[in-house]
């Protein structure tokens, strides 16, 4: 055989080889679809510190359908700093999701987004829920509402507010249980019910402040103003230092008319826990309504400095600057909140 045509045939062979060894080596399987410009880690992190696109990134994420139920409920905690028609269209999808962790962070999202009627009109058909825990999500949902607002779900309402007491009143180990028991029984304004789950978690958990606010706004409920103030005299005599505390005291004091001592008290508490988001809302509202208009816009400045993402405080800011006159810093502040998410009603309402 010539060397010309030995060259022939291992070519030809290798071609066969290379072309067989394509036919099973291939990946049949469909292409992957393209990558998400936005990890859900990045998105997470865009919508939680107020970046740029924070809204955009934040809908594509609950847009995926391949998310873990928890990876999915913790998106649900930033969406109500992005309002839009669209995150409540993905906020009522996930109502029906088929993990109860899912749709409670749906209802607790709706929650924040909706007043009123419509929250009951989005969340009451929930309380036929299978999962009883999404039921009493629910509950807490719709607790503050009056009739008006509740509307039609009023008795399922409170047929699912029975039950959750009943399921919390057997916990009778449980501090959590027995306190949330006890704001359940005070929002009925049944007292005698709410003052013996009251006393059984303090019997469970002697230090718990957040029991300790309950038991004074169930004594004033009862008219039994000093006794309501030794509470928190005595508790802030042991814990002077509790922004907590301070912070409670500010709220006695102002609904009972003391609005300047309620500020220093508010204040005091700010300087205790400067970080607190909440304590300095508080602060900037006082002062408002104390009429310190221009402190007012410094606390509020400074919390949606510290905390971009927080749209109540640069909603009410708004408010603030447009009393006062200060249109360019509105339109500063509208167009930083357009930049967060373009579909915010209060961007599409303008000036």
């Amino acid at each position: 055989m010539s060397k010309q045509r030995q060259y022939t045939l291992i070519s030809l062979i290798l071609l066969i080889v290379l072309g067989l060894g394509g036919y099973f080596w291939r990946d049949d399987s469909p292409a992957p679809a393209p990558a998400l410009k936005h990890t859900y880690a990045k998105a997470l992190a865009m919508a939680h510190n107020g970046q740029p696109g924070a809204a955009r990134v934040l809908y594509q994420q609950l847009g995926r359908t391949d998310l873990s139920a928890i990876r999915r409920a913790g998106l649900y905690a930033e969406l109500p700093n992005y309002p839009s028609p669209l995150a409540l269209k993905l906020a009522n999808r996930d109502l029906q999701h088929d993990d109860p962790l899912v749709r409670r962070a749906a209802i607790a999202s709706i929650q924040a987004m909706l007043p009123g009627a419509q929250r009951s009109l989005a969340l009451g058909p929930l309380l036929d829920d299978e999962e009883q825990s999404v039921r009493f999500a629910v509950v807490d949902a719709l607790l503050g509402l009056g009739p008006d607002d509740i509307g039609l779900y009023f008795g399922p309402l409170q047929h699912t507010l029975e039950q959750y007491q009943q399921v919390l009143a057997q916990q009778t180990d449980d501090p959590a249980a027995q306190l949330h028991l006890a704001q359940l029984y005070l929002h009925e304004n049944s007292l005698k019910q709410a003052a013996a789950a009251l006393d059984k978690t303090l019997q469970l958990d002697p230090d718990n402040l957040q029991a300790l606010a309950v038991k004074v706004q169930l004594l004033e409920r009862q008219e039994q103003t000093d006794a309501s103030r030794k509470v928190l005299a005595d508790a802030l005599q042991q814990r002077p230092d509790s922004a907590f505390l301070q912070h409670e005291l500010g709220h006695w004091l102002l609904r009972h008319g003391q609005d300047e001592y309620a500020l220093l008290a508010f204040a005091r508490a700010l300087e205790l826990e400067p970080d607190n988001n909440e304590y300095r809302y508080t602060l900037a509202t006082t002062l408002h309504q104390l009429e310190q208009v221009e402190p007012a816009q410094k606390q509020l400045e400074a919390l949606v400095s510290r905390d971009p993402a927080n749209r109540k405080a640069r909603v009410l800011l708004i408010e603030y600057w447009k009393e006062t006159g200060q249109m360019q810093n509105v339109q500063v502040l509208l167009a930083q909140l357009e930049q967060l998410n373009p579909d915010d009603p209060l961007v599409q309402q303008g000036l």
